[in-house]
């Protein structure tokens, strides 16, 4: 039987009975090669749980952002859609305004002869008018059709010329050129119009002005010149 030499149990480290065991991790030192330091697992499961709240926290307002992107993108959707509906014969409105306007005038210029000729002819044009307008009606497209002596709207009128009327008040229309119109709160066109403004001044009114008031200082001046010299003349 074989036995173990005291030249290889002298080369074995010596048990040490008395030392604790722990899972707790081992931290190195600053410095290389030097001995790890103890830490307690408390104190890393807290450190650990400070940053899964600090990342729970994070994403919390990641979600909230884009919940809040998402619905101002809906909002957004929404409100496009509706004003589709709600303005859609604005485009075809405008193409067919100058067909509205010819018609217009073709009527308007027509003599009470001509009526009396083509009658018939006059009443077919009318209808087709009526139709037109109530087209525009069923649309929602209102005419804006300004009187005269109603005061100028820029929102709703466009100037297209000024011109000074004596009687007349500035910013007062004079003049109706072509109607207006306005789907819901839109301005499809705006009604052309002719403006008063005030007359200007005739030149020399301020001269001769000054200088009736010149003639009639110099009057009064003389006249008491005149009053003193007449009471000196009376008191000798």
């Amino acid at each position: 039987m074989s036995g173990s030499t005291p030249e290889e149990g002298a080369g074995a480290p010596p048990l040490n009975t008395n030392e604790p065991e722990t899972d707790a991790p081992a931290v190195e030192s600053g410095e290389p090669g030097g001995p790890k330091a103890y830490v307690d697992p408390s104190v890393m499961h807290e450190i650990r749980i400070a940053e899964l709240e600090e990342e729970l926290e994070k994403t919390k307002d990641r979600h909230l952002r884009a919940l809040a992107e998402a619905e101002n993108t809906r909002r957004r959707a929404q409100r496009d859609r509706d004003d589709g509906a709600k303005y859609a014969a604005v485009p075809l409105a405008r193409d067919l305004l100058p067909v509205y306007d010819n018609l217009h005038r073709a009527l308007k210029s027509a003599t009470d002869e001509q009526r009396a000729a083509a009658s018939d002819l006059i009443a077919g044009l009318e209808l087709v008018e009526r139709e037109f307008l109530n087209a525009f009606n069923k649309h929602k497209i209102a005419a804006i059709e300004p009187e005269l002596g109603d005061r100028f709207d820029v929102n709703q009128h466009q100037a297209m010329f000024e011109a000074p009327i004596p009687g007349t008040e500035s910013g007062t229309i004079i003049e109706v050129i072509s109607t207006g119109f306005l789907c819901h709160d839109r301005l499809v066109r705006a009604a052309m119009v002719g403006v008063a403004k005030a007359a200007p001044e005739a030149p020399g009114t301020d001269a001769s002005a000054s200088a009736s008031a010149s003639t009639s200082a110099s009057g009064d001046g003389a006249s008491a010149s005149a009053a003193a010299s007449s009471s000196s003349g009376e008191s000798t």
